[in-house]
């Protein structure tokens, strides 16, 4: 049987939990592995993904479809929590002294089907290595455009405007 999704959404918005219910199974698994691709910490990463679900059942009449996709407006949630929790303090102090791996290292062959990575390969398919670093660095990293310039050595304006193509390329190939 097929879940016509805006129904879904809407029955979520009315605070069903049966409707609730189903929006979990159907991405759950999905937003953890986002969290984890960012933070590094499974177990963490599980945490913040309930937090993302309490957020989006306590939020959910915030969410418009004329302004994306629902599970856009989840992972954004997501991906915004998971910049929160690296910029926290607490995070800072627990990882002081660990690198963070480039989120591109995932796309080797042997992990083509993690489901952390699914989807990504074909987004970034024909993607200019300028724009795997900026999005690298701002979405996966949590860096502000700021400082992305002054690592990068380029002008805020030169990113806000690299970061604009590089979305419409990735768009092009059937994201966002």
């Amino acid at each position: 049987m097929a879940v016509n999704i805006d129904t879904l959404v809407s029955q979520f918005q009315q605070k069903d939990k049966s409707a609730f219910e189903t929006l979990y199974s159907m991405y759950a698994e999905n937003i953890c592995g986002v969290i984890h691709v960012i933070i590094k910490d499974q177990e963490r990463a599980q945490e913040l993904c309930h937090d993302v679900f309490m957020k989006i059942w306590d939020k959910s009449a915030t969410y418009d479809t004329s302004k994306g996709r629902f599970f856009t407006w989840i992972l954004n949630i997501a991906r915004n929590t998971a910049i929160d929790e690296l910029r926290s303090k607490a995070y800072k102090n627990q990882k002081k002294n660990l690198q963070m791996d480039s989120f591109v290292g995932i796309l080797t062959p042997e992990h083509e089907m993690n489901i952390d990575t699914i989807g990504l390969q074909s987004l970034l398919k024909g993607i200019k290595e300028k724009c795997i670093q900026l999005i690298d660095l701002l979405y996966f990293k949590g860096y502000t455009q700021k400082e992305a310039a002054e690592k990068l050595k380029k002008p805020v304006g030169t990113i806000k405007t690299r970061i604009r193509a590089c979305i419409s390329e990735i768009r092009k190939n059937g994201g966002l």
